[in-house]
């Protein structure tokens, strides 16, 4: 028989291991639910962050509860929990089945409905079922249910109380010591002025100035002066500066001068008469 649970109800539980399954139905707009379990004690906290079974860590160390994962069925999605209560540690008296909708309101979440199983009995009909309805839709982090301690046995609750600051707040809680964000990196230290090179900003003059320990020496003169540089002229050879050539060396290429011719003594004209003689 599938007891059909209003909040706040509890009902007796036979199993020895029973499955929590949290079903919702996809759409536009809709966030995936994740699942999780916390482990408490008589002080209603948990033992250490070890009895925080969600996503980052899906098995308890006990191995006594764990998580299934997501999965699409007919009806829509789900995410699943198990327990095995035949063996669960005696100082544990609660387990609360919870779902968180990473920061999405659960106003948001449509058909929300965690069903309960007999885990050792396979095909059977659920133990229970319970529609979450969150009471002001602002709710970010949603306690479906519980199973605790009676006598010898266990019973579960019906809870449906939820947490606007989400599935932080709702650990936090219970005791869990959670890391919100990773620390910031810090901003890198500003790397120290060289002592040989001082920063321009300062303003102590008074600090002796290091002469070098081997100067460079001086380049050696050229053996002989290098021509002018000259703009190119386009269209016509570059024009060369010439060195003026001593008197004695010739200048090819060019005609070279003659000197002056001195008189010939003994150059004499001929005897000047007729050309022709008339007959």
């Amino acid at each position: 028989m599938t007891h059909a649970m209003l909040k706040g109800a509890n009902v007796p539980l036979d199993a020895t291991a029973v499955r929590a399954v949290l079903r919702w139905t996809p759409g536009q707009g809709v966030p995936a639910v994740d699942a999780s379990a916390l482990l408490l004690g008589a002080d209603g906290k948990v033992r250490s962050d070890e009895d925080f079974v969600f996503y980052n860590q899906p098995r308890h160390p006990s191995g006594k509860v764990w998580r299934l994962g997501q999965k699409r069925v007919p009806e829509g999605m789900t995410d699943t929990l198990q327990a095995d209560l035949a063996g669960m540690p005696q100082d544990i008296t609660r387990i609360l089945f919870t779902a968180s909708a990473d920061e999405v309101a659960f106003e948001h979440v449509q058909a929300l409905r965690m069903v309960v199983y007999d885990a050792s009995a396979e095909g059977a009909e659920p133990l229970a079922h319970f529609d979450i309805k969150p009471e002001t839709g602002a709710e970010t982090a949603m306690i479906c249910g519980e199973l605790y301690r009676r006598g010898d046995g266990w019973r579960l609750r019906a809870v449906g109380e939820g947490y606007s600051n989400g599935l932080v707040g709702l650990a936090t809680d219970f005791g869990i010591s959670v890391d919100e964000s990773a620390a910031a990196e810090p901003a890198p230290a500003p790397s120290a002025p060289s002592p040989s090179a001082p920063s321009p900003s300062a303003t102590d003059t008074s600090a002796p100035t290091v002469p070098a320990a081997h100067p460079a020496p001086a380049a050696p003169a050229p053996s002989f002066p290098l021509p002018p540089q000259q703009p190119p002229s386009y269209g016509y050879p570059p024009q060369a500066t010439a060195q003026p050539a001593p008197p004695s060396q010739p200048a090819y290429g060019y005609p070279q001068p003659v000197a002056a011719a001195q008189p010939d003594q003994e150059f004499r004209l001929p005897p000047q008469g007729p050309q022709f003689i008339g007959r």
